[in-house]
């Protein structure tokens, strides 16, 4: 029977195509399910032999770990230089949109407060 091995959703593109890279390496058999036309379904990597199954969550965990320490330490290395995005470099590289967002944050917070005073008021 099939396994669940690893969901995609939210996961980088780069990411993602390391652990098919990975396990295509190692020759582990997995096949892939997207997440449909309305995105509601899971996409993920699933293995179609659970045999398999310790091995490549293995695999899987060690690749995890290393990840996570290069991209923190690249992290570091961005924050230390001073190269790190911050919200002032997001307002100067686009100020139309930068405004615009904050614009529909501040409506879609202020919309159902409005409603819950009105129905209070009755």
């Amino acid at each position: 029977m099939s396994k669940l091995l690893f969901k995609l959703r939210g996961v980088p593109d780069d990411e993602a195509d390391e652990i098919r890279a990975l396990l295509t390496e190692k020759q582990i058999e997995y096949y892939e399910t997207s997440a449909g036309n309305w995105g509601i379904s899971l996409p993920a990597l699933w293995l179609p032999d659970d045999s398999r199954y310790p091995e490549a969550k293995e695999l899987l965990d060690a690749y995890q770990t290393a990840r996570t320490q290069r991209v923190r330490a690249e992290h570091a290395r961005l924050k230390q230089a001073g190269k790190q995005k911050t919200l002032k470099d997001s307002f100067l590289e686009n100020p139309l949109a930068f405004i615009g967002y904050i614009f529909i944050v501040i409506v879609l917070l202020y919309l159902p407060v409005r409603i819950v005073m009105e129905i209070g008021r009755w």
